[in-house]
């Protein structure tokens, strides 16, 4: 039995999906733990190209069963497009995914808020798919779960009143549309009836099956450095994404994990706003952008691109407890005669190896960067780790000093047969 969780180590698009989509093949469940549709991991197989914003990634294996767990919240508008269209491909769902009784619902209220407030003079860069709002109201303990669906009296009075609450805002505050709350009552009972099937108490079903010894990988969505808690705070997501975010999103407890897997980039990109010490608004900078098609699966927005972060990962490792790594892109670092990795920031004449997630102090963090060469060979058609260009292999070790973590793999393209492992075996 294995209980494995797997984070992104960044700020997100690492490539989550595609690895878990690799490591499902060995699994019985892939649950997801928190997030929303603001994710959005993508994979390819074969010539298709899917991307999931909500199912686990799992769910393009058979005998895998896909869970979404308590610390989702769910749009049921994506949700159901999702479903369709995994089954429009000949995925079947029906009996292999399973949504908590306990997850949170976003509201189309949580929608317009959101692309409200971030209309307003104090942007965050957020996707506008109400997960802020969703959690908002989840802390607050006005929000709806999927359990509440199951009896239509309590679901229509908690719309009511919750919809009484928001239009004063929306139309007072923001002198925008009021919602039509019947129409609203009635879209949700429908989504009752659609997934009623698929709705299980998933803490029990993950905790029995963790008692028959059954494997399983824990799926978080964005990245570690968009932590609520211990990220660039307020630039940060709703959830926790670090692995401590899998116990609370899925209600298993933390001695069951067995280890937990980091996916990195070779270089890194934030999307939004937020401080980026390593930022590179240069030819470097574009020419990761093009190469490595930089633009956010879920909002098509442009990603900022920079070199690799060393102290940010450092970080990271420390807070998710991360043994070992998947890198992700390395192919886009060829054709660069030189390649950079920050080793440590400077601070009003002072050197630090500390990450600071205060926005004032890391705004005025210069990077300290380690060159190394770099090199021209074309990596996507390459079938083995012994391939690679010694000059690639040679920056992938020194990175994995640096952080404190071994590089369990490397990804030099989307498809499945992109991954080169070092070893014969994976060792996770």
């Amino acid at each position: 039995m294995a209980v494995r969780v797997v984070v992104g180590a960044q700020w997100g698009d690492e490539g989550k999906g595609k690895l878990v989509d690799i490591l499902s093949k060995d699994v019985d469940i892939v649950a997801r733990y928190q997030g929303g549709a603001n994710a959005g991991h993508t994979i390819e197989i074969g010539d298709q190209k899917y991307v999931l914003h909500l199912i686990p990634s799992g769910i393009f294996h058979e005998h895998c069963t896909s869970v979404i767990g308590n610390g989702v919240v769910i749009d049921p508008v994506a949700l159901l497009e999702e479903m369709r269209f995994l089954e429009s491909q000949g995925i079947a769902i029906k009996g292999r995914l399973k949504i908590s009784h306990n997850a949170h619902l976003i509201m189309p209220y949580h929608k317009l808020l959101d692309s409200l407030v971030e209309k307003g003079q104090t942007p965050i860069g957020t996707t506008g798919r109400g997960i802020g709002p969703a959690y908002y109201d989840k802390a607050a303990r006005v929000g709806i779960r999927i359990v509440d669906l199951l009896d239509h009296d309590i679901l229509e009075s908690r719309i009511r009143r919750n919809i009484e609450d928001k239009n004063q805002i929306i139309s007072k505050i923001y002198d925008a549309e009021e919602l039509d709350v019947d129409k609203i009552i009635e879209e949700y009972k429908h989504f009752d009836e659609l997934i009623d099937g698929y709705v299980t108490d998933t803490a029990h079903y993950l905790n029995q099956a963790i008692r028959e010894g059954k494997d399983i990988l824990c799926e978080g969505s964005q990245g570690a450095l968009l932590d609520i808690d211990h990220g660039t705070y307020p630039y940060v997501t709703s959830s926790s994404p670090i692995s401590g975010g899998a116990t609370i999103g899925l209600g298993i407890a933390p001695t069951v994990i067995s280890s937990v897997i980091g996916v990195m980039k070779a270089y890194t990109t934030r999307v939004g706003l937020g401080p980026y010490p390593t930022e590179l608004e240069d030819e470097v900078g574009e020419h990761l952008l093009t190469r490595g098609h930089e633009y956010g699966s879920t909002t098509g927005r442009r990603r900022r691109c920079g070199w690799f972060d060393a102290v940010a990962m450092r970080y990271s490792v420390m807070l998710n407890g991360i043994s070992s790594c998947g890198m992700t892109k390395l192919d886009v670092l060829s054709g660069l005669e030189e390649i950079k990795v920050c080793v440590a920031y400077e601070y009003d004449g002072k050197r630090t190896d500390h990450f600071q997630t205060n926005l004032r102090t890391l705004d005025r963090m210069q990077p300290v960067y380690e060159s190394f060469p770099g090199w021209e060979e074309d990596l996507t058609a390459m079938t083995s780790y012994a391939q690679l260009p010694a000059n690639a292999r040679a920056y992938i070790t020194a990175v994995e000093e640096m952080i404190g973590a071994r590089v369990a793999c490397v990804s030099v393209g989307p498809k499945r047969a992109q991954v080169l492992f070092p070893g014969d075996v994976p060792a996770w």
